[in-house]
């Protein structure tokens, strides 16, 4: 991570008799490469997460479903303003976050992280809750020893808030990133309520709109096939990217690199706003998973599971949309050997 480490503080939960404690630290941690390692660990797997999620601050008009409203969003503003020290800022939200462990009965022992950084011009706060596993270590003497290591890479509660963009941009709904819980858990849910936001954009849904609006340019612009599934490659290519960033897309920036690459008379930015109640916001996340369908075609059903890339359609690959036959030319080795294995050829 090429960023500019300016605060940082861990505070403790802990449980005993089957209730969660709460130590606070009296003071930030130390600047060095140690703190460095932490940060730059915990931003690569965050990084790495393939569904991450978008939001904003609740405010007084915003109908709350959860009952135990969160002071987060004005502790934050108070240290912004100095009006707290970061020291206190963090013990208070350390405590918010105890509120809500005890409110939900949730016994989850493990360090709550919360850092300050700059990076390419933006200053961001990242609160993350660090699970933690026993493990052995070997002491100085070559002695081993049982301690209790941060797990990072298996963090689920995290959220990186953009403080420039908030404070230069309220109404936007995407200065907060998050990752989202995996299907059927609502931890991500639980982490909201303690930041006191509500999701904005659905990556998932802004991707998919993307994609129908892609489809949609390609067939009015009448692109003869090629052009189409290159069309589809750029965009997928250029908003892959943009992912890999944790940057948001915009239409703009991607229709001019979309005319530097295939250049047309009307820009996907000109026949986005023509599409009216159907057109992309400006700016929106992403959800790369759902991107890959600019690229592949995948299904699976039945005990049956297919993916290929679009450009081996009509190649190494033939469908019959009359008989629903899928005919593919040359299997890929694995599964080649496989078969050959089960039918006894080369065994």
């Amino acid at each position: 991570m090429q960023a500019d480490v300016q605060h940082s503080i861990i505070h403790q939960f802990y449980t005993n008799d089957g209730q969660i404690g709460l130590r606070v630290a009296p003071s930030t941690l130390a600047i060095n490469d140690e703190v460095s390692l932490l940060l730059d660990e915990l931003t690569e797997v965050y990084q790495a997460k393939p569904s991450k999620g978008y939001a904003r601050f609740l405010n007084a008009d915003d109908e709350q479903e959860t009952t135990l409203k969160s002071d987060f969003p004005e502790l934050l503003a108070q240290w912004r303003k100095h009006e707290l020290e970061f020291v206190e800022f963090s013990q208070q939200a350390a405590k918010l976050l105890h509120q809500q462990l005890q409110h939900y009965g949730i016994l989850e022992p493990g360090f709550l992280l919360i850092a300050t950084y700059a990076e390419r011009g933006q200053d961001f706060l990242v609160v993350a809750f660090l699970p933690s596993q026993d493990g052995v270590t070997i002491a100085p003497d070559l002695s081993v020893d049982r301690s209790s290591q941060l797990a990072i890479s298996k963090v689920q509660l995290a959220a990186s808030i953009n403080l420039r963009e908030w404070q230069e941009e309220p109404d936007s709904t995407t200065y907060i990133s998050f990752i989202k819980g995996r299907a059927g858990r609502k931890v991500s849910d639980f982490f909201l309520d303690f930041l006191g936001c509500a999701e904005g954009l659905n990556p998932k849904k802004q991707s998919q709109q993307l994609i129908e609006t892609v489809s949609r340019y390609a067939q009015e612009e009448q692109l003869q096939a090629d052009e189409a599934r290159q069309l589809r490659k750029s965009v997928y290519e250029i908003c892959d990217n943009q992912w890999q960033q944790g940057e948001p897309v915009k239409v703009k920036d991607l229709s001019e690199q979309l005319h530097e690459a295939m250049p047309r008379e009307r820009s996907f930015a000109d026949f986005n706003q023509s599409q009216q109640e159907r057109a992309l916001v400006d700016e929106f996340p992403t959800d790369r998973t759902t991107l890959r369908k600019l690229v592949k075609f995948q299904g699976q059903g039945g005990g049956l599971s297919v993916a290929f890339d679009q450009e081996l359609l009509s190649e190494r690959v033939e469908y019959d949309p009359h008989t629903d036959k899928l005919t593919i030319h040359g299997t890929p080795p694995n599964l080649r050997d496989q078969l050959r294995r089960y039918f006894g050829i080369d065994s």
